[in-house]
């Protein structure tokens, strides 16, 4: 950046949008705070190319992209680690909270899945683009998207059979 008006611009986008991206890296990668990295790594890649960003209209599009990327590129340099996984306390009661469990059992399915999987997933049912949308954030075809998207449903069927029942309600 190296206009005062293109800085001011960049701090107003963070503003308006830190929340949501956050919220975006959080459901990639499960953990707050490796989220809050991704969501700073991507915005100091965005920042030096803010004017360019600007000059090809809504910026939104390529900063989702660059946060994806990230997160792929992370998680093919540490796949191999070991990510800690937090598990359920054992109940005395009934489930006062309602949907917790199910919420932890999304969560860690979710977490289980390949990233392009769950970047797909994200997309399509968190952000509610469509195909074609997410389709240009990857930077693959639609035809892709369906597959990953399909894959990544047959696989969360798998990890966490109990969402089934899910399932059959929501039709």
């Amino acid at each position: 950046m190296t206009t005062p008006a293109a800085e001011e611009s960049f701090r107003e986008y963070v503003r308006a949008r830190g929340g949501t991206l956050g919220r975006t890296a959080y459901l990639l990668t499960g953990d707050q705070h490796l989220a809050e990295d991704l969501v700073q790594q991507t915005l100091v890649q965005v920042a030096s190319r803010w004017e360019r960003i600007l000059a090809g209209g809504d910026p939104d599009a390529y900063v989702r992209r660059v946060l994806y990327h990230q997160h792929v590129s992370w998680w093919r340099r540490h796949r191999r680690e070991a990510v800690p996984v937090e598990s359920l306390p054992d109940g005395a009661g009934p489930d006062v909270f309602g949907g917790v469990a199910l919420s932890l059992t999304v969560r860690l399915a979710v977490a289980k899945l390949a990233p392009k999987q769950r970047a797909v997933l994200v997309l399509r049912y968190f952000e509610d683009l469509t195909e074609v949308q997410a389709a240009q954030v990857l930077g693959v075809s639609v035809g892709t998207v369906k597959s990953q998207t399909r894959d990544a449903l047959a696989r969360l069927r798998v990890l966490a059979p109990e969402l089934a029942a899910l399932e059959e309600v929501s039709r």
